[in-house]
C-alpha cells in the first residue's frame, strides 16, 4: 500500500531533479583533477591534501550538519517561501532522524579519497591544466568550493531520496500546518534566487484506468425510413428523352408532372373556340 508521504513527495519534480546530483560527480572529479594539476606539490602534501579536504569538505558537513540544506534549493535558485505549495510546506517540516543526517555527513570520505587520488594523479594532467604554475596554496584554495558543492549536491541526494522513500505515512502533519512548523523553513540553509517555480507532475494512471465507451451512432426509428417502393415507384413520372450526344451516355432525368395543372391541349382547345 503506497503511503500518503510518498505519494506525496513524488509529485515534487526537484526532488527528482536532486537526484541527478550525483551524474555530475565525475565531471566535478575530472575539474579537480585539472585544478589540482596546476599546482606543484610542496613538500608536505599529505598536510595540503588535508588542508583542501578540511576547507572545502569538513567544515561545509559541520555547516550543514546544524543547518540542514533546503530540499527545493539549486544552490543557484530556489523556490520562494511564500510561492511553495503546502506539500513542500509539509515535507520541509518532516523532522529530520539521525540516521539521515549520519548518512548525509559520511559524503565527506569520499571526498577525501577524491582529493587524495586528484592530487596523486595530478602530473599526467599538468599540460591540461588552466591553473598551470600557479601557487600551490591558490590551488587549494580554489579546490575548495568545488568540494563544497558535491558535499551539497551530496546532502541534496540522500535527502530526497529519503523523502521519496519513507515509509511512515503523513499522518503527524496532515492538520493544519501549525506557526513554529511554517517558521521552521529559517532552520534550513537556503540558496539561490527565488525565481525557481516548477507545476507537480500530474499522474495519468487515473485517466488511463477508466475504459472510454465508443461512440455510437442514434438508432433510427423503423417507421420514418422510407420503403424501396416509395423510392423507386412516384406518384406519376415521365421519362423526358434525351438525344445521346457523340462520346457520351445518355441519361433520362425523371420528372414530376402535377396532376392538377392542365395540359397544353387543353388549353388549345379553348384559344381555338374564343377565336
Amino acid at each position: 500500500m503506497t503511503s500518503l508521504q510518498g505519494a506525496a513527495a513524488s509529485r515534487e519534480p526537484l526532488l527528482w531533479i536532486q537526484l541527478l546530483g550525483l551524474a555530475a560527480w565525475p565531471l566535478e572529479a575530472l575539474g579537480l583533477l585539472l585544478l589540482l594539476a596546476g599546482g606543484d606539490p610542496g613538500p608536505f602534501p599529505l598536510v595540503e591534501r588535508l588542508f583542501c579536504w578540511g576547507l572545502g569538505a569538513l567544515l561545509p558537513a559541520f555547516l550543514l550538519w546544524r543547518l540542514p540544506p533546503d530540499p527545493w534549493s539549486l544552490v543557484l535558485v530556489q523556490v520562494p517561501l511564500r510561492g511553495r505549495r503546502e506539500r513542500q510546506l509539509r515535507l520541509s517540516a518532516l523532522p529530520s532522524s539521525l540516521g539521515l543526517r549520519l548518512g548525509a555527513a559520511a559524503g565527506t570520505l569520499p571526498l577525501l579519497a577524491l582529493v587524495w587520488w586528484a592530487d596523486r594523479q595530478g602530473g599526467i594532467a599538468w599540460s591540461l591544466s588552466p591553473l598551470a604554475a600557479t601557487p600551490r596554496l591558490v590551488v587549494l584554495l580554489i579546490c575548495s568550493p568545488l568540494l563544497a558543492l558535491m558535499l551539497w549536491q551530496w546532502h541534496q541526494l540522500v535527502q530526497a531520496i529519503w523523502l521519496l522513500t519513507r515509509p511512515t505515512s503523513l499522518g503527524d502533519i496532515t492538520g493544519p500546518l501549525r506557526r513554529e512548523q511554517t517558521q521552521g523553513q529559517g532552520q534550513r540553509l537556503n540558496l539561490g534566487m527565488p525565481l525557481l517555480l516548477l507545476p507537480p507532475l500530474t499522474s495519468q494512471a487515473a485517466g488511463t484506468n477508466q475504459p472510454v465507451e465508443p461512440v455510437r451512432a442514434p438508432k433510427e426509428d423503423p417507421a420514418q425510413i422510407p420503403s424501396l417502393e416509395t423510392i423507386s415507384a412516384p406518384a406519376s413520372s415521365v421519362p423526358i428523352e434525351t438525344t445521346p450526344i457523340a462520346g457520351e451516355r445518355a441519361v433520362a432525368i425523371p420528372m414530376t408532372i402535377d396532376e392538377q395543372q392542365p395540359s397544353e391541349d387543353g388549353q388549345g382547345n379553348d384559344l381555338n373556340q374564343q377565336v
